[in-house]
């Protein structure tokens, strides 16, 4: 399932087409439900008004118009954003006259708060279009937290970005370790050939078999040489690239990545703290409210309309604590989206040069394996060439030559 994009329910189309009267605006809440605004006495309203107004509305503070004065979560502006998290809000329309009155509208969640990061549901709004779609790029899919094989916590996307980091290290550690295994081998295998060059074994041989044998034995220095040289090569163009390549500053480096998003998650959790306690907040002050409005209209309280006024201003000045801790987490939120992306781009980077480092290094590898297999065939060719020219009869002439004992036959007695 591909990933959707951060947005708002629709919002609800206007049936009814009749002007308002002077004065009035009509806005959309982020969760979608139209609301009214009077630009002169700052009154709103979820009912729509008219030229003769069916109930009186009621006003909010003259100093803000903030609507959680009456209770509403909404924000009565054009470019309102704040999106609560709870699954369900019942709204309290402002200017209601009682409670009995008072319209419940019930808005559908469309986002989730995950480890203090806000994310859609599925299915809510548009589909969201990828940083670099077709590319399966690092800034794309490591936004989410994921459970440890033990299951008790979560690892941060980012966290696993570096851990393959650091694995690829080791992996480049391991194979250089591989690299000198095989130089060691080599090594060995040259001084052991080296060894056998000189063994005294079938030094009596003769003929031309014995040049033959002698070659033999003289190619086994010869490659031994070559597999020495391999090995230094060996250690030289691939084990030591191996090794050197991004040294101790690059755990430094990534260390510095992990501090630094680590920080912006910590800020982002701080902020999203500061908004469930100003949410709880707003809740107390507005419940206040609406126990004090109704005790004043069923006059079981000596409550006066100061009061009133009083519980108003706190919840007002509670619905704007909560807007601007929204705005400051949103913003921390924006800023380790921008250095999520920008730093798993650079971590996605390092992780071409290495594996193309590698790459280029193990072709090496093969390259002096192939010269080394040609280098090996030169050492046995004159062995090659003197086994063609092993010829027994000549083999015979020759040592006839220099062992004969004497040409005269043996011949018969006379009596």
């Amino acid at each position: 399932m591909k990933p959707v994009a951060l947005s708002s329910a629709a919002p609800r189309e206007e049936t009814d087409r009749r002007p308002l009267p002077p004065g009035w605006r009509s806005y959309t809440s982020p969760e979608g439900q139209r609301y009214y605004v009077n630009s002169s006495s700052k009154e709103t309203t979820w009912r729509r008004p008219s030229s003769s107004a069916e109930a009186p509305q009621r006003p909010l503070a003259p100093q803000n118009s903030s609507p959680y004065a009456n209770g509403s979560h909404s924000q009565p502006t054009e470019t309102a954003n704040v999106n609560l998290r709870k699954a369900t809000l019942y709204k309290q329309p402002p200017g209601s006259v009682s409670p009995a009155k008072r319209q419940i509208k019930e808005v559908k969640e469309t986002k989730i708060t995950i480890n203090c990061v806000t994310f859609p549901l599925p299915g809510e709004g548009p589909e969201q279009q990828l940083l670099k779609p077709n590319e399966w790029s690092y800034c794309d899919y490591f936004w989410t937290d994921k459970k440890d094989p033990q299951g008790t916590t979560s690892v941060a996307g980012f966290e696993v970005l570096l851990q393959k980091q650091l694995k690829g290290k080791q992996m480049q550690k391991e194979m250089a370790e591989f690299i000198h295994e095989r130089i060691k081998i080599e090594e060995e295998y040259a001084k052991n050939l080296s060894k056998l060059s000189l063994s005294p074994l079938a030094a009596q041989e003769e003929g031309t078999l014995r040049e033959a044998w002698t070659q033999l034995k003289k190619s086994l220095h010869d490659e031994a040489e070559v597999h020495l040289k391999f090995s230094n090569k060996l250690h030289s163009e691939v084990e030591k690239p191996l090794l050197t390549f991004r040294g101790d500053n690059f755990k430094k480096d990534l260390k510095k990545y992990d501090h630094h998003i680590a920080d912006l998650r910590k800020q982002l959790a701080s902020r999203y703290a500061s908004v469930e306690k100003a949410r709880k907040a707003l809740a107390d002050r507005q419940k206040d409210l609406e126990v004090k409005t109704q005790q004043l209209e069923i006059k079981l309280s000596n409550k006066t309309e100061e009061d009133i006024k009083k519980a108003r201003r706190k919840s007002t000045q509670a619905g704007d604590d909560l807007m601007r801790c929204v705005d400051l987490y949103n913003q921390t939120q924006s800023k380790w989206f921008e250095e999520m992306v920008t730093t798993s781009m650079e971590l996605e980077k390092l992780e071409v040069e290495r594996i193309e480092w590698i790459q280029q290094h193990l072709r090496q590898y093969t390259t002096l394996r192939h010269e080394t297999d040609m280098f090996n065939q030169s050492t046995v060719e004159a062995v090659d060439q003197l086994l063609q020219n092993v010829d027994p009869g000549k083999d015979r002439e020759l040592w006839v030559k220099e062992n004969n004992t004497g040409e005269v036959r043996p011949v018969d007695m006379d009596i």
